[in-house]
């Protein structure tokens, strides 16, 4: 059963001292048990242009071609630079999903974010998040995006594997049975209209005046010619689940958020940092997905600094190692090579980039330079 599947490690392992051989250790483990493994940068990359730009360019067109081959995903969940899992991990997710591949993760603490959080705090009664606001989520290990998308499993990439191999021997048993089908994808429920429609993904969705953000930022997209969604609308044909199931209501969540993905023609998504030095884990996700659907995809950010520049690290000497010994990326790029190599970021505000954004994407829609 296994020697059909192919297996793309994701993880921050590649920053790490030692990562190599990490990463090493858990391709041989799937091989011995007849996978397929694929790898970042397994093939010879293009290093050679003075740009440094221009080596993430190279990583990031292996990575597109080695997600064509995959069929199973198994990502490290573990924290990183924040409370969150690395970014760049979950926009992997993001794009594996999209093509239909099975989805793993694992972590060493499944425990709610309200456990085990350490920037939480308990006032009046409620959890409140470093930002001062009503900690979403806070009954989850992780965001909806990742819980809706992935099976998590407590324990290590062996726990994983050993959890796939089982998934795929009960898969086989099941197809045993009359009506067996398999569906991965979500089609549109929602037709394209006269002008484009774009996703706002961002961490606004969080907010307790959500709904007049994104009322205003909507009103903004609708003067410059743009047809927009947030987060908080309900997507046609999802429908609000009433349950007292954190998991069932997080799923549910989810299944709109990636509903409105396969809607929209573009999503302009707010990259700033959440948690950590990491955009929203939601908001990776959605910029994976989108981008392996072949959406159009805008970021914008406060700081568009090089992340050298942005995330604290000991500099050149030490190879720019952040306070958990891990690199920081130096691409000359303000955030991971999944985002920058992916989209067009640009600094400011919403309401100071969506003008332009807003002229390149009218532009490229009566064109017709992408796929709608």
């Amino acid at each position: 059963m296994s020697e059909k599947e192919w297996i793309y490690i994701a993880g921050p392992e590649c920053f790490y001292i030692g990562g190599t051989e990490m990463l090493a250790a858990m391709r041989k483990r799937a091989e011995s048990l007849g996978f397929g493994v694929t790898l970042p940068n397994d093939h010879p990359l293009d290093m050679s242009s003075e740009n440094l730009q221009d080596h993430a360019q190279s990583i990031f067109a292996d990575l597109k071609e080695i997600m064509l081959d995959t069929t199973v995903i198994i990502a490290d969940l573990e924290a990183y630079r924040g409370s969150e899992p690395d970014s760049g991990t979950i926009y992997e997710i993001g794009m594996a999903y999209a093509k239909g591949a099975k989805c793993y993760g694992y972590t060493r603490d499944k425990r709610p974010l309200a456990w085990k959080d350490q920037k939480y705090v308990l006032r009046d009664g409620k959890v409140y998040d470093e930002h001062g606001r009503e900690a979403p989520y806070k009954e989850l290990p992780f965001s909806p995006c990742v819980i809706g998308s992935t099976k998590i499993v407590e324990g290590d990439f062996y726990d994983c594997l050993k959890t796939l191999q089982i998934d795929l021997e009960e898969d086989a048993k099941y197809k045993g049975i009359r009506g067996y089908q398999a569906n991965f994808t979500t089609a549109r429920t929602r037709k394209s209209c006269e002008r484009p429609m774009v996703y706002l993904a961002g961490p606004e969705r969080y907010e307790k005046n959500a709904a007049e953000i994104y009322s205003r930022m909507k009103q903004i997209c609708g003067e410059y010619g743009l047809e927009a969604y947030a987060p908080i609308d309900w997507a046609d044909g999802v429908k609000k689940i009433e349950t007292t199931s954190s998991y069932t209501a997080a799923t549910n969540l989810f299944d709109n958020y990636q509903q409105h993905i396969r809607n929209c023609d573009a999503i302009i998504a707010n990259l700033n940092d959440y948690r950590g030095y990491e955009c929203s884990n939601d908001v990776g996700f959605e910029c994976g997905m989108a981008f392996q659907l072949g959406k159009k995809l805008y970021g914008y950010m406060d700081d568009t600094r090089y992340m050298k520049d942005r995330v604290p690290n000991l500099g050149e000497a030490h190879e720019f190692r952040d306070m958990t010994g891990a690199n920081v990326e130096n691409f000359d790029y303000p955030l991971n090579l999944m985002f920058a190599c992916s989209m067009d970021i640009r600094e400011g505000k919403f309401e100071q980039i969506i003008k332009t954004v807003a002229e390149d994407l009218l532009e490229k829609w009566e064109q017709k330079a992408y796929a709608i």
